[in-house]
């Protein structure tokens, strides 16, 4: 079930998506409330899966990134959800979105390794998951207003 936000909770995470290594005390300030309700509604938000606070990147303003949207036409609509799932663990994906028109779903996959990778993750690794119809790879040139989460092959970190 999805939770309603209230203004309060609206105007803190607008604060925190500003900057959000923002002290509780700044936040405090900014909202005109007192500290532990800060920290209180913080809690409450992550707790309940609605807040993430995050370190981004601008991929554009690094080097050897690459952004592309994934267009997928699923063989079988009724798998839709499953299929949605298995993409959206792909450690090059982003982010994976069910939307309505032409194709089925749209990928956000952030790459590394350059064109090299795309062609692996194009010819192999989704294909890999079956039920796809057909596929279509749109590399992203320039964006305004995207920060992206630094893809986990990048971070440098063996996560285990």
């Amino acid at each position: 079930m999805k939770k309603q936000l209230d203004r309060l909770d609206r105007r803190l995470i607008s604060l925190l998506g500003q900057d959000g290594r923002m002290s509780p005390r700044v936040l405090a300030d900014h909202l005109e409330i007192s500290q532990p309700t800060v920290n209180s509604r913080i809690k409450s938000l992550i707790k309940e899966g609605i807040l993430k606070i995050s370190g981004l990147i601008d991929t554009f303003k690094a080097d050897n990134f690459i952004t592309v949207i994934v267009a997928i036409q699923m063989e079988d609509d009724k798998q839709l959800d499953e299929k949605l799932e298995q993409i959206s663990q792909l450690e090059e994906v982003h982010c994976a979105y069910a939307v309505t028109g032409r194709y089925d779903i749209f990928v956000e996959v952030v790459l590394t390794e350059g064109m090299d990778e795309l062609y692996q993750f194009m010819t192999s690794r989704l294909p890999s998951l079956g039920g796809i119809r057909s596929s279509e790879s749109f590399v992203v040139m320039r964006t305004k207003k995207k920060w992206t989460l630094m893809p986990k092959k990048a971070s440098g970190w063996d996560e285990k």
